[in-house]
């Protein structure tokens, strides 16, 4: 793309050409003639520079700049104005089209120095956070800290690849299968978006159906036909849409396996690979990925109950009466990762998170074109969202598997959470078994995709004549081969292969250009370009339809008729047919993306033998470097491409060599290599499932059973670092300083556990909580937004209104709020409320999980608070926490912050950001009001602790309601999704929320439906009012 000094210089010389109009409006619409005139020498000049000798800046802006920006109206215009039989009207519509773009220009160059001050500061962040690193380890780097001299192999050292052990052959999968056989492994895997079914995938259909639903389905037929797995379940939405097919509404369909034949390993009653698609979001509607954040909440819900369930049906077929928890939960895009981060938590099983794609290099690609700003871009991808949830995967997941090194080092190293030099630090310092001062990276891998080879049967060909083997010619050839050859004047030429959306980032465009300004390439080959499936191009997209278009042009202006092919109709099933066809005629597949993230049709079109020309700019990198099957070019320089096409056509020996070292090394693409190695990484993660075993008898279960016993003597215990912002607020600056200080090193908790983890699990087995188990309802009293004398009112409106249940033992009540145990205490006593009113305290913000007590022996403290603290919710959600080490970072925060002259307190993504950026993991909220801030661990929240009482004591979630205020604690939005019950209380009584919740990534509306079923709003708090609001979702009768 021209830079905005070039883009200014020529609007000048369009301006100024004043008389001259008529002679660029006939530059621009009577571009034949001149090429007449031109002869054959045209062919190989820049049509976009230069014009028998006379420079057109018309021209240049169309092929130029406008094709840069991607403007597609710009470019509509520019068709009407060359249409234009006035001279004048032609020159006012090109006069209002340069401004235009000066604008864009203009744009662009302030959105470019807008980023680049944001990468300045994000470095200098990234520097200072690597200094304080330094500065709390304990002693000097060694050389293996600097991941350079490490005596293990680092993951992403290019020797890594020659080094890993590869399965090649069909011995050596039965040998390892062998070995595995005895396992029982259950994998979860992720794939919210899209439509998702295991045959006759719609791949093209739409945006959110790709590749990515492709790989997801093929990866859980796979590992479910892998020896020591026994269950693979792939979650995703059930859609009952009228405009998409009824298959997609049903709830289970299992996948066929795939070379059964090869793995001996026994199945089951319940065994296999399956697609379990949970009911969320508008159940008649089909909605695109973007506007389906508001439901990963239900979602995730949905989904924990599934899991549970299955677990309890596996452990009676093959784990001895014991629920078979998931070995790993894996997510694939952002939605889903959010939702295994949320899973993972809730059931404590290690998490792996796929990309696919990153929100964050969208967001860079997109601003380097300067057409929108970061909020405009955001309104329409909410990509602020889809990163946060990036970045928690990130804090949560054990592995982060790519298909590429470059999106190891590249993109991923644009996120706070992820620092290479960092990881190879804190990998180094853990293999010395030195501390890492609560300090955490992932896990990064690259596994290339796998492909099932079985079926694929490459063509032989005759390097001396003019078509392959003919051992099938008594076969009909499949109809696609017709539908392509009858573009062609003569089909028997070398076939150059094309397979891409209509997309501006495939580069189809550019591709044309080098085909037909290269005489030699086009005498000696065929250009077949299958761009999906069409009907009428007006009714495409917008974006799709400028690129067909374009092709189209110039297809018509290189006189291309008869050696270019672009069928509008193929199907899915027909793809492998296309590929023979340019195989037999000894033809080059080509993908010159400007990015290609992975590039899984290179990999199946080397298993067709054809060689193949790909971009340098991501996977196809690595692509190559495996396969050594083809030719690299710069996407940009379409003299590169077009010599690349020509070498190979027309250079017998190579392609041979090309064909042949493709389809010997093919097999490391494979899906049983993809299914070991993912397996063998997986293998090394440290089992995390539930702690404790519970009976399904609630007969059994006696008084002396119940958690008084296990959850004894654990005052001591802290997973919540507590804040206090109110000393911000008065004093003087120089004495203020010293006084905050203090009053962080003393305020902020060290983490402390006095019971080791295998006295917790022995004291917690077979325990039941009997008040919990018998209700029917549980209402949560969730209101942040109100003052103490308000609170305890709604506490006593909601006894009230809920009596007569309260009465029969059928409604159980929890408090959920961001107060300590203490403050909840001495709230309840001042407004005359019994703590044996509720079942369950949710305290610090989802950090403590407390159960009422009237046993001294059971008291949190000398001063004999009547509460009881859960070990195993403390075990639960420990992981990851920081302890010391994120102490120390919290109180330097804090100092500097209050050090600062008018510092108003950091939003929350500020102080997330802060804590990413040094590998500390956490959990940041503020209270409403603004004056506490809690940090906790990373997968700990008041809406997780809601279904740890779900899997804990079967306290089921749909029976679940929660009442807010109109605002609430950073943590509010999770509060209100899931499939509980919302009620929400309106009024004056709510106070006005701190100016530190207006400093949000994303709006409340991006993740939040208020048009959900189970929502309902309420008129003050009174009694009656709420009574309705009860009636209304069933708990109360009318």
């Amino acid at each position: 793309m021209a830079g905005n000094d070039w883009i200014n210089s020529y609007l000048e010389a369009i301006l100024d050409a004043g008389g001259a109009a008529g002679e660029i409006s006939a530059a621009a619409g009577g571009g034949s003639g001149v090429a007449g005139a031109s002869g054959e020498k045209r062919d190989k000049s820049s049509l976009m520079l230069r014009e028998r000798g006379r420079f057109s800046p018309a021209r240049y802006f169309v092929e130029e700049v406008i094709s840069g920006f991607d403007e597609t109206d710009l470019y509509k215009t520019w068709v009407r104005t060359s249409a234009m039989r006035s001279p004048q009207e032609r020159n006012t519509r090109l006069e209002n089209m340069s401004w235009r773009i000066w604008n864009l220009a203009r744009k662009k160059k302030q959105i470019e120095g807008e980023e680049a001050s944001r990468l300045s500061k994000q470095h200098q962040e990234r520097e200072e956070a690597r200094q304080y690193a330094a500065a709390d380890f304990s002693e000097d780097l060694s050389e293996g800290e600097k991941g350079e001299n490490s005596n293990e192999p680092s993951i992403h050292d290019e020797r890594t690849m020659t080094r890993m052990p590869r399965i090649g052959s069909t011995d050596a999968i039965e040998a390892w299968a062998s070995q595995h056989k005895d396992k029982k492994l259950y994998i979860v895997l992720i794939s919210i978006h899209g439509l998702i079914r295991g045959e006759n995938m719609e791949l093209g259909r739409d945006s959110d159906t790709g590749g990515q639903v492709k790989y997801v389905v093929e990866l859980a037929r796979a590992l479910g036909s892998t020896p020591g797995i026994y269950r693979v379940d792939l979650l995703t939405r059930q859609i009952s849409a009228p405009d998409v097919d009824w298959s997609y509404g049903e709830p289970t369909e299992m996948l066929s396996p795939i070379c059964s034949e090869n793995f001996g390993h026994e199945m089951g009653e319940s065994s296999g690979a399956y697609i379990v698609r949970i009911p969320f979001g508008p159940r008649d509607k089909y909605i695109p990925k973007e506007h389906l954040w508001p439901y990963i909440q239900e979602f995730v819900d949905g989904a924990l109950v599934h899991i549970v369930q299955m677990s309890k049906v596996l452990g009676e077929q093959v784990g001895s009466g014991q629920p078979v928890w998931p070995v790993v939960i894996h997510g694939h895009y952002a939605d889903a990762g959010d939702s295994a981060a949320l899973l993972s938590g809730a059931l404590n099983v290690p998490m792996v998170f796929t990309g696919h794609s990153l929100g964050r290099d969208k967001l860079e690609q997109i601003l380097k074109q300067g057409r929108q700003t970061r909020d405009e871009i955001n309104a329409t991808y909410k990509i602020m969202r889809r990163i946060e949830a990036e970045e928690l995967c990130l804090d949560a997941s054990e592995i982060i598997i790519t298909s590429t090194r470059q999106e190891i080092e590249q993109q991923w190293g644009l996120y706070d959470g992820f620092d290479l030099t960092m990881a190879r630090k804190l990998r180094a310092r853990i293999k010395r078994g030195v501390s890492c001062f609560g300090r955490y990276m992932p896990r990064m891998i690259a596994i290339p995709p796998g492909m099932e080879f079985s079926h694929i049967a490459p063509h032989d060909v005759d390097l001396d004549g003019e078509a392959g083997n003919e051992d099938d010619s008594a076969s009909p050839d499949p109809p696609i081969w017709a539908d392509i050859m009858r573009f062609f004047s003569n089909p028997r030429k070398p076939m150059i292969l094309a397979l891409a959306r209509p997309d501006p980032k495939k580069n189809i465009t550019t591709l044309i250009k080098a085909f037909g300004e290269h005489r030699e390439l086009r005498n000696l080959a065929n250009l077949t370009l299958i761009m999906g499936n069409r009907d009428v191009i007006d009714e495409m997209s917008s974006t799709n339809a400028a690129v067909l278009t374009s092709v189209l042009k110039l297809i018509d202006k290189y006189d291309l008729y008869g050696q270019v092919a672009y069928p509008k109709h193929h199907k899915q099933s027909e793809v492998p047919d296309i590929y023979r066809l340019a195989a037999r005629t000894k033809g080059v597949f080509i993908n010159c993306a400007f990015i290609e993230p992975f590039g899984l049709t290179l990999i199946e079109a080397a298993a067709y033998g054809l060689p193949m020309v790909a971009t340098r700019n991501g996977g196809p990198v690595d692509i190559h470097r495996v396969l050594d099957n083809g030719i690299l070019v710069d996407p940009h320089n379409q003299n590169e491409i077009a010599e690349a096409l020509y070498k190979l056509v027309s250079d017998k020996h190579l392609w041979a060599q090309c064909r042949q070292n493709g389809l010997k090394n093919i097999h490391q693409f494979s899906w049983p290599e993809h299914c070991k190695n993912y397996l063998s990484r997986v293998g090394t993660l440290k089992p995390r499932h539930p702690r404790w075993q519970k009976s399904n008898d609630a007969t059994e279960i006696s008084e002396a059973d119940s958690p008084e016993d296990s959850l004894r003597d654990v005052h001591d215990i802290s997973l919540n670092l507590k804040l206090s912002l109110d000393s911000e607020k008065s004093g003087s600056k120089e004495g203020n300083s010293n006084i905050v200080r203090r009053h962080l090193e003393d305020a902020v908790q060290k983490l402390s556990i006095s019971v080791s983890a295998s006295s917790v699990e022995g004291l917690s087995e077979n325990v039941r909580w009997p008040s919990l188990c018998g209700r029917k309802h549980i209402i949560v009293i969730a209101v942040d937004s109100v003052q103490d004398a308000d609170f305890v009112q709604i506490i006593k409106n909601i006894f009230e209104a809920s009596s007569y249940r309260r009465l029969s033992c059928s409604v159980g009540f929890v408090l959920s709020t961001s107060k300590s145990i203490s403050e909840i205490h001495a709230l309840l006593i001042s407004g005359g409320i019994e703590t044996s009113d509720f079942d369950a305290f949710i305290c610090n913000s989802g950090s403590d999980l407390c159960y009422p007590s009237s046993s001294s022996e059971d008291m949190l403290s000398p001063a004999e608070l009547p509460f009881m603290i859960d070990l195993d919710y403390h075990t639960q959600i420990e992981y990851r926490w920081g302890g010391e080490g994120l102490r120390k970072t919290l109180i330097r925060w804090a100092a500097e912050k209050n050090s600062e002259s008018g510092q108003n307190a950091s939003p929350v993504k500020e102080i997330r950001r802060t804590m990413r950026i040094q590998a500390l993991r956490c959990h940041v909220l503020y209270s409403h009001d603004g004056s506490k801030l809690n940090v906790i661990p990373v997968l700990a929240s008041r809406s997780q602790a809601l279904r740890y009482l779900y899997i804990r004591w079967g306290v089921e979630l749909s029976n679940m309601t929660v009442v807010v205020g109109e605002s609430g604690d950073t943590d509010y939005e999770s509060l209100l999704g899931g499939v509980h019950k919302t009620i929400i209380l309106k009024g004056s009584f709510n106070a006005v929320p701190n100016q530190v919740h207006a400093a949000r990534s994303y709006s409340l509306q991006d993740v939040v439906s208020f048009e959900k079923p189970g929502l309902a709003s309420v008129e003050g708090y009174g009694p009656d009012n709420l009574k309705s609001a009860l009636q209304k979702f069933g708990i109360l009768k009318d």
